[in-house]
């Protein structure tokens, strides 16, 4: 498994499909970006932690961030997934977990750790989480907190 990246490292590109079509981390360069890594669609915390997202669409949006939910299994999976609880943020399918991989939060048991990197718009890691049972998440009042104690964007 590869090493899991540090803050203050370059966040590793990938490009992967999802729910709003392609997404590629280094076409993001400019934007603060959260990676949400989470085990699996339709299981029960990771329902609710992208409900939660989607009940606080509002307070995500005014952190002026653009947050991307990432798990095994393919684009069908995620648009039901989407459809069948109105999510709002965009999920990417990693089904052969190779971004997962990168970011050294694949496992054997559930494919994806549940874990959160925050990446600035110069394209470095400025913050991550990695849950070791992944029954929490990080919610969006912690993003607020985390954004706010970060220095103010720069172009």
């Amino acid at each position: 498994m590869a090493s899991t990246p540090k803050v203050g490292d370059a966040a590793p590109d990938f490009t992967l499909q999802g729910t709003d079509g392609s997404f590629t981390l280094s076409e993001q360069r400019g934007k603060r970006i959260v990676l949400a890594f989470y085990p699996g669609d339709e299981t029960a915390v990771c329902t609710k932690q992208m409900c939660s997202y989607r009940d606080r669409a509002d307070d995500l949006s005014a952190l002026d961030v653009t947050v991307v939910g990432i798990s095994g299994k393919d684009v069908a999976s995620k648009e039901s997934f989407r459809e069948h609880h109105g999510l709002t943020v965009p999920l990417l399918a990693d089904p052969d977990h190779a971004v997962a991989r990168a970011y050294g939060v694949a496992s054997r048991l559930l494919g994806t750790k549940r874990a959160t990197f925050v990446i600035d718009e110069h394209g470095t890691i400025v913050w991550d989480k990695i849950h070791a049972i992944g029954l929490t998440y990080v919610t969006v009042d912690e993003l607020q907190r985390v954004l706010s104690a970060l220095p103010a964007p720069t172009a």
